[in-house]
């Protein structure tokens, strides 16, 4: 073989930019095997050395271990293969970084302790699968047993929330708020409460409709209400909160029911239920839907007014 055609350690690293030892390591796994060695017994390299460090260069920048490294070199695997894993593997590796981007700016924000701070990780941290598991774990126990309303177990089932890859300070730290509050014992029995209420009201007409209307004719009159500085004598205002009665009398054909009243705040405390509301918006907030108004305060008012008007 022609001596010119080959070159030492050193001249190698001069013609790549790589260190000598660096070379040698190459060497020694077998990524770039000496074609030859001087008669002092050095190791000598022919042209296709140059090729092979700088392709190995590139795929060591770009995250390859030197296994894969060698199986490109020695054809055992095509680069397009090997691209298209190690893409795969950089798409987790950047959703899980973009998690923690999102927990340390949702610390930043809420300045937890160091236990707190451990907690949101974890659960912000979890895989998509975890994270459905973590919410069809508490509603399958919310519901157990419950077969006389699957309305409304289908609804709570399809409103699942979806973190996304990218997600904002405040739609992580929601997810670890809406995680924690899946483990609410008073939850889960205020949103089964809820489902059996419903399931034992049948009602022949659109209820969701009427729930609407009651809904804005309640906020009609919350308003009124503060208009007038009747807030916060709700003793004054009986007369509106007999009317919303009547109207909620309507909707669920209870309005010759001589205990509606009793029914009405029963109904009502279920509806205003502070865990169900959060619940609610912390799903809104997690999937990027339009947050709706709070009812909290409307239903409060509705049901001491009409407390104070028996």
């Amino acid at each position: 073989m022609d001596r010119d055609t080959l070159y030492s350690i050193g001249e190698l690293s001069r013609r790549t930019g790589l260190t000598v030892k660096t070379i040698r390591f190459y060497s020694d796994k077998g990524i770039v095997p000496p074609t030859d060695r001087s008669p002092a017994g050095y190791r000598l390299y022919g042209l296709d050395a140059l090729a092979r460090l700088d392709l190995a260069r590139t795929l060591r920048d770009l995250g390859l271990d030197l296994a894969t490294v060698r199986k490109v070199l020695d054809r055992e695997a095509s680069i397009s293969e090997v691209a298209e894993v190690h893409a795969n593997a950089l798409d987790v590796q950047i959703q899980t970084l973009r998690l923690r981007r999102a927990v340390l700016r949702a610390v930043a924000r809420r300045g937890p302790t160091t236990m707190e701070m451990d907690l949101m990780h974890r659960l912000a941290t979890l895989c998509r699968a975890e994270r459905h598991q973590l919410v069809s774990d508490f509603l399958d126990d919310a519901f157990r047993d419950l077969e006389d309303n699957p309305e409304f177990v289908a609804l709570m089932r399809s409103a699942i929330p979806e973190l996304p890859d990218d997600p904002a300070p405040e739609q992580a730290e929601a997810w670890v708020e809406l995680a924690e509050l899946c483990q609410n014992a008073d939850f889960r029995i205020a949103l089964r409460r809820t489902a059996s209420d419903q399931a034992q009201e049948p009602s022949q007409q659109d209820v969701s409709a009427l729930h609407d209307a009651l809904d804005h004719a309640m906020r009609e009159r919350f308003d009124e209400a503060v208009s007038a500085g009747i807030l916060p004598a709700f003793a004054k205002d009986a007369p509106r909160a007999d009317s919303l009665g009547g109207l909620y009398g309507c909707a669920f054909e209870r309005a010759d029911d001589g205990d509606l009243r009793r029914w009405l705040l029963a109904r009502l405390q279920t509806t205003a239920d502070p865990h169900t509301e959060r619940y609610w918006q912390l799903v809104a907030t997690i999937n990027g839907w339009p947050a709706s108004p709070t009812l909290a305060p409307v239903y409060t008012w509705f049901a001491t007014a009409f407390c104070h008007g028996r």
